[in-house]
C-alpha cells in the first residue's frame, strides 16, 4: 500500500498544529507545569544536577503517551482526509 503524499502531508500539519495549540495552551495557564513536562522528557528537570530515576520514568510514560496519541490521531486524520479526496 503506498500513501498518498499530500494527504500524508495535510495530516500531519494539522497534527503538528494541533499539538503547537496545546503546547502554547499549556505553557499561557499553567507555566510551571509545562516546563516540569517538559523537563521529564528532554532531561532538563534538573540542569546542574543528575536525573533522578523518577523523572525518567515520568518522562518515558509521557513519551510513550505522546506517541501513542499522535500515532493514533494522525492516523484518524489521515484517513478522514483521504475518503474526502
Amino acid at each position: 500500500m503506498e500513501l498518498k503524499t499530500n494527504t500524508f502531508a495535510l495530516a500531519a500539519a494539522v497534527l503538528v498544529g494541533a499539538w503547537y495549540v496545546v503546547c502554547a495552551t499549556v505553557v499561557a495557564l499553567a507555566k510551571d507545569t509545562a516546563a516540569t513536562l517538559f523537563g521529564w522528557m528532554t532531561h532538563l528537570l534538573n540542569v546542574e544536577g543528575a536525573v533522578s530515576f523518577p523523572e525518567v520514568i515520568y518522562g518515558f510514560i509521557e513519551v510513550i503517551i505522546l506517541a501513542y496519541a499522535t500515532a493514533y490521531a494522525f492516523a484518524w486524520l489521515y484517513n478522514i482526509f483521504l475518503k474526502t479526496k
